[in-house]
């Protein structure tokens, strides 16, 4: 992407798959958001106008994969996978071959990718890590008469170009921005190392789609002010989510539970995604009069939303991996402990139990758990707002937490998935946008 917007292109970057941190990166790179695209969580005509959309005013599109080529749902179809969503959008394929310590053997890996699926296409394979140029030569040489596709170059390995990893993947953007000399550095490399030129001329046009509306959206109903938790301890967002809102007459504040010491003003509701408060608990605590002034604003029935790290901000306390305890919020009353492990990990189908600030019981909605924290002390003593299953239909932990109009939960949904559930929610803020307002006029 770097090497491609330095050429002067304007480039729509892409994900596959239920990720923040990529598509962060992807965004900042860009210059433009990092858009999801997802083959279980997102219906295929959603996919189809996401990406149209996203792409009418750009030069190129590049959709990063996920996992690998053919890994989805199960071991028997493609659902959810990068091939799928390739097969979907008519896309190529750049297959990317870890090639360290392989050599021949290289072209009987390609040669199966090639043929595994007939319905794909591939524009050309990558080899990475490679050891040095004799390395490439070597697997060029392989694949003549084993393969159609042809190499498009190698990457060496280079310690210099790794981005630093925690325990939910890769560091944000927003703690490590790839930008500057660095960022330099990754676009010679490609521009060196991979024929873009052949792979560029190779690439198909794509059909645009009209006008820059929201997948799913619906007119909106007059103008209700939603705070949006914003900065590095709360940054995993889909901006479908932000776009969904918006379409409804929501108009978006943010704010930082880190610096800020109030909420913006004249706010109907809030969100709070998910991120790495456990990384700043310290100087999240210690901001004393933003908690309070959110656990007041819940008290009085105002819409909140919270997912995975803005959940573990509602509590009473988060408790670091070191033990150390740290006052939150306290909209909920429980302690969110983090542990050493992973806690839960997958796609989630989520169906209303009761009636919420995201829609009526009996609303679906998808999206995806990874986190390694848990609720303990105490549990919350009501039923769960949340019946959840994983992708493979069997049903997980109950989930999903409710006090006054406050709802919080380890799931992250993409709205894509039930555009309903930003209705809702918005319908929500502007219900307690006219309470207040009479309230303020007869006071």
């Amino acid at each position: 992407m770097a090497a491609l917007v330095r050429r002067g292109l304007r480039v729509a970057p892409f994900k596959v798959g239920p990720d923040f941190i990529d598509p962060g990166h992807h965004g900042r790179v860009a210059g433009r958001p990092g858009r999801n695209l997802d083959g279980w969580m997102l219906p295929r005509e959603y996919n189809l106008e996401a990406f149209r959309r996203a792409a009418a005013d750009a030069d190129v599109a590049v959709v990063e994969g996920v996992m690998g080529l053919f890994d989805g749902r199960d071991g028997r179809t493609d659902e959810g996978s990068t091939a799928q969503m390739a097969k979907w959008l008519d896309l190529p394929v750049a297959l990317v071959v870890d090639a360290r310590s392989m050599a021949r053997s290289a072209a009987a890996l390609v040669q199966g990718f090639e043929n595994f699926d007939p319905a794909l296409r591939f524009a050309g394979v990558v080899f990475n890590r490679l050891g040095g140029d004799r390395h490439l030569d070597y697997l060029r040489q392989a694949l003549p008469g084993a393969v159609r596709m042809p190499c498009l170059g190698g990457i060496p390995r280079d310690a210099a170009v790794a981005i630093p990893e925690r325990h939910l993947g890769l560091v944000t953007s927003d703690d490590h921005a790839l930008e500057g000399a660095g960022l330099q550095r990754l676009a010679d490399l490609i521009e060196n190392r991979l024929d873009l030129d052949r792979l560029l001329t190779g690439l198909p046009d794509v059909a645009a789609a009209d006008g820059r509306r929201a997948p799913g959206a619906f007119p909106p109903t007059g103008v209700v002010r939603i705070g949006v938790a914003r900065d590095n301890a709360f940054c995993f967002y889909y901006p479908d989510n932000f776009e969904l809102l918006e379409a409804q007459g929501a108009q978006l504040v943010f704010f930082s539970p880190l610096r800020d010491a109030d909420l913006p003003p004249d706010l109907d509701g809030l969100y709070l995604g998910g991120g790495y408060p456990e990384l700043f608990a310290e100087p999240l605590s210690a901001n004393a009069a933003l908690r309070e002034r959110i656990r007041g604003r819940s008290a009085e029935g105002m819409p909140v939303y919270a997912e995975c790290g803005g959940f573990m901000y509602l509590g009473a306390q988060l408790q670091d991996a070191g033990g150390r305890r740290f006052p939150m919020a306290g909209c909920f009353p429980f302690t969110a402990r983090m542990l050493p492990r992973l806690k839960a990990l997958g796609y989630r189908e989520v169906r209303l139990e009761r009636d919420t600030v995201l829609g009526s019981r009996g609303s679906v909605a998808r999206g995806h758990e990874f986190h390694y924290s848990e609720i303990v002390e105490p549990l919350p003593p009501d039923p769960a707002a949340y019946r959840v299953a994983g992708r493979n239909g069997l049903e997980t932990t109950p989930e999903g937490w409710v006090r006054h109009r406050t709802l919080g939960s380890y799931i992250h949904l993409h709205w894509g998935s039930a555009p309903q559930a930003a209705a809702a929610f918005v319908a929500s803020c502007r219900s307690y946008r006219i309470e207040r307002t009479r309230a303020h006029a007869t006071a």
